[in-house]
């Protein structure tokens, strides 16, 4: 199955971005291989070199269903690429698969680990590459909803916990009250800023240098 068309732009972004990139640093791999060298450093160190090359070859398969040049391409033990490069004897054919196969990694990385952590991966591969998640908010706004997320569950354990042990009930309430507000602090604070970029984006450009937070 074809990977959603917003899968395919961004798949299409990632490699325009390290293509770019590519030709401040001069290197002598393509944009694809240096794409997923970045993607396997960082996805070993989440997952695993099995777990990543698990995923890989799984993304390859699927890819050549819609991209028969990639049939040459090989997932080495360790998570590397071989014959990416050979593709490039056909230029377009090559570059069709590219991203076809990028895109399929990126669906599974979204099935398996998340909308955020994907989108985070994105930025750390890409950190100059703007991108929005289905809500609208930007990867980095949403992964800090995330993560206030978690310190409200971790304040809510805290609480379970001081009505387990009456001798630091006080203590435990405090820090779990603590931890409570700072997580509504970056909830306010997300939205404040979401609302702001909507405004700026509605402001006719003679207004754009009013403060805006």
């Amino acid at each position: 199955m074809m990977p959603p068309p917003e899968t395919l732009d961004l798949a299409r972004r990632i490699l325009a971005f390290e293509a770019i990139e590519g030709k401040r640093s001069e290197p002598i791999q393509s944009a694809a291989v240096l794409v997923y060298e970045k993607l396997r450093l960082h996805l070993c160190a989440l997952a695993g070199v099995a777990g990543y090359q698990a995923l890989l070859s799984r993304a390859l398969t699927m890819a050549r269903t819609e991209a028969p040049s990639l049939g040459a391409v090989q997932v080495t033990a360790d998570g590397y690429l071989q014959g990416l490069s050979e593709l490039q004897i056909d230029k377009d054919h090559a570059q069709e698969g590219e991203v076809i196969l990028l895109a399929q990694l990126l669906g599974l990385f979204l099935s398996f680990i998340g909308e955020a952590l994907t989108l985070r991966l994105v930025q750390d591969v890409a950190p100059h590459l703007t991108v929005t998640t289905k809500s609208g908010r930007s990867a980095p706004f949403e992964t800090i909803l995330q993560e206030a997320n978690q310190l409200k569950n971790a304040s809510e354990r805290l609480q379970s916990l001081a009505e387990q042990h009456p001798v630091v009930e006080d203590a435990l309430m405090s820090i779990s009250g603590n931890i409570t507000n700072t997580a509504t602090l970056l909830e306010v604070l997300v939205h404040i800023r979401d609302e702001s970029d909507s405004l700026r984006k509605t402001l006719p450009k003679e207004q754009t240098g009013l403060y805006v937070m």
